[in-house]
């Protein structure tokens, strides 16, 4: 692999932000420091610019195998280094779900392939593959993945027995989505009888409401505790489940941690006039007082992590009426310069931003040599022109899925260049697939 010299660059690590130099060796941070006059490859004028872990995005929705004209691993990789996510975690709700080790392997290969970025895969719960969930590699696997609560897919686990199980004997953390299924069916067969099959999409955060989010998310709180489990909980909306999460205690000590997502923290009820089905997802976005206890619980570290749930579908499956239209959105390529917007709007600090998408993913997985610029770690690196306004357009956008909700709107940031264990996948607009993302390990 080529060396790379980035010179005058803001770093942004670890709580500071310094001027600094990097040296890239064969793939790996060799050298952090002022003035560094080695010999490289290749050099990177970085002034003007911040330097930044790559983001770890640990929740996301690939498509493949099986529903690839929505999207698949090459397509949704270079949309997330577009957007300087250099690792992502991808969900087993594929076709077939990924609820074997041999299903689970296959999603791997199709990586190591085409992946521009690097990748793990959770391994699918239901409630009948018990013995196929405890075979998953604790060093090779970021997580296992139980849906409580059907969301997409037909993956609910709802066996009190099977839950018990998989909580009391799981070597990998549990990741899990939490909404309680009966809530919502009750809350369904209300609005179905108010406005047959006219739903309006606002009543979308109705009918998946609060209660079925604190019920589900509550019982996985207690069936962690009762076991000693390490439980992540994935996109929290709602302001009444932070009480739920600690913060009197370091990340690296806490057993149950949460996760906010981007869109949560973007958009509220009143957006569904402008981009109706468009942000329908599961769990719903809500009024804008969860928008606001969100943020507030993340700066209080009661969530601990930042990521997407980036869940694409074809502009058509999504133009259908309330029920038919599939839950999910296309958030990948923009999450950064999501939370970038906070930072010009003074409601995060960059350090923050950085704790979240990038320190805190690897404390909470143990993801082995990433998420911070430290000599001897991989180079996952992006760099952020924080005075560079960028404009979504369908041009510039790389979702296989070919729209996002950003369409037409302008960040007040742009990322000029992302590198991949050493590797400049992208910089000013174009990719370099010559070499491909790297599988992550985990410390376990």
């Amino acid at each position: 692999m080529k060396s790379i010299l980035i010179k005058n660059a803001q770093l942004v690590n670890e709580g500071s932000i310094f001027t600094a130099d990097v040296l890239v060796q064969n793939g790996r941070i060799a050298q952090i420091g002022q003035s560094i006059t080695a010999e490289a490859d290749e050099t990177i004028d970085a002034t003007g610019l911040h330097l930044l872990p790559g983001v770890i995005d640990d929740q996301v929705h690939f498509r493949e195998p099986g529903l690839t004209h929505k999207a698949n691993i090459e397509t949704e990789a270079r949309a997330a280094v577009a957007g300087g996510t250099t690792s992502f975690m991808e969900m087993p709700n594929t076709v077939p779900n990924a609820t074997t080790q041999e299903l689970l392997e296959d999603k791997y290969n199709i990586a190591a392939k085409t992946s521009l970025a690097n990748y793990s895969f959770y391994m699918g719960a239901t409630n009948d593959n018990l013995a196929e969930v405890l075979l998953t590699n604790p060093n090779t696997v970021c997580g296992i993945k139980i849906f409580m609560g059907s969301s997409t897919g037909n993956m609910l686990v709802d066996n009190e027995q099977t839950l018990e199980q998989i909580f009391s004997k799981a070597k990998l953390p549990i990741a899990v989505h939490c909404e309680d299924e009966q809530t919502i069916r009750d809350n369904m067969a209300i609005y179905e009888g108010k406005y047959g099959e006219d739903i309006p999409i606002k009543c979308h955060p109705e009918i998946r409401n609060e209660a079925a989010c604190f019920k589900s998310s509550f019982m996985a709180v207690k069936l962690a505790e009762k076991h000693g489990t390490r439980l992540h909980i994935l996109h929290i909306s709602t302001e009444e489940e932070l009480k739920l999460f600690r913060n009197d205690i370091p990340l690296e000590e806490k057993k149950i941690t949460a996760e906010v997502c981007v869109h949560h923290l973007w958009f509220d009820k009143e957006d569904y006039d402008e981009f109706g089905t468009q942000i329908k997802c599961n769990p719903a976005i809500k009024e804008a007082r969860h928008k606001q206890g969100l943020l507030k619980g993340l700066l209080e570290d009661k969530l601990d992590v930042i990521a997407t749930d980036h869940a694409p579908h074809l502009w058509d499956e999504k133009q259908g009426k309330y029920k038919q239209a599939p839950s999910g959105v296309p958030l990948v390529q923009h999450s950064l310069q999501m939370m970038l917007e906070f930072v010009k709007q003074g409601k995060l600090t960059l350090e923050k931003v950085v704790e979240k998408m990038s320190h805190a993913p690897a404390i909470l997985f143990n993801v082995r040599e990433r998420g911070y610029i430290r000599e001897g770690y991989w180079a996952d690196l992006v760099l952020v022109d924080l005075n560079k306004p960028y404009t979504a357009t369908k041009e510039n956008t790389y979702y296989k899925c070919g729209w996002s909700p950003f369409e037409g709107h302008t960040f007040s940031s742009s990322v000029t260049h992302t590198l991949v264990s050493g590797h400049i996948a992208f910089a000013n607009g174009a990719f370099d697939e010559s070499k491909k993302g790297e599988r992550l390990l985990f410390d376990r």
